[in-house]
């Protein structure tokens, strides 16, 4: 048995083809896992605030001398992190936004992302504290970014992802990429497709 976070992050909901290829995996690993524990997060339903001076101040507080509206100011972002050190795999749906995360899954890794909790900085070293922890991002994409592409190169969100859960000590990744489903119904339909095969072949070798 094993624990599952289970994050969508897209501002749409019954239209989110980010939304859906994540439920269609999870549909798919509960029917082969059906022991296993999911705790579900929806970034639409249940916004993430931006960090602030104050949330800073607080973070970097030593635990025991924090006041009661510092820890007031933490009590999201402690929750988000205990659900994301609970969980053994971890389902990120991230639609590409602007070349990038969308701002409420930006803010999600700024909650996430806490010394002392995700990482360590000790003499000047950073090491991450998620280790032993498989995580699977799947993204969509409204064109494609791939080699000979006009926007090769313009891809910040796969990076972007890739370094923030690897600074936090995450090695094992899975990105499952949807593309091109912006550019009409055939390129949409190949894009889909590709991504759900490559997420059923997943169910049995993660």
């Amino acid at each position: 048995m094993a624990n599952i976070l289970h994050v969508d992050s897209s501002p749409r909901s019954e239209r989110s083809r980010s939304r859906r290829l994540a439920r269609e995996f999870m549909d798919a690993w509960l029917n082969s896992h059906p022991d296993d524990a999911v705790t579900y997060r929806d970034l639409r339903l249940t916004p993430v605030p931006h960090i602030t001076e104050e949330w800073i101040a607080a973070d970097f507080t030593p635990p025991e001398a924090l006041t009661g509206d510092m820890a007031e100011l933490l009590a999201f972002s402690d929750e988000l992190v205990n659900e994301f050190l609970a969980a053994d795999h971890c389902v990120f749906s991230v639609p590409m936004h602007n070349f990038g995360m969308p701002s409420n899954f930006k803010a999600y890794i700024d909650q996430v992302v806490r010394v002392g909790h995700t990482f360590l900085l000790e003499n000047g070293q950073f090491s991450g504290l998620a280790e032993g922890k498989k995580v699977l991002l799947i993204t969509t994409r409204g064109v494609e970014y791939g080699p000979g592409s006009p926007f090769e190169g313009w891809d910040c969100l796969e990076p972007g992802l890739r370094y923030a859960f690897r600074f936090m000590g995450v090695k094992d990744f899975q990105f499952i990429q949807a593309t091109g489903l912006d550019l009409g119904d055939d390129a949409e339909r190949r894009g889909l497709n590709t991504a759900q095969s490559r997420l059923r072949e997943l169910v049995s070798s993660w």
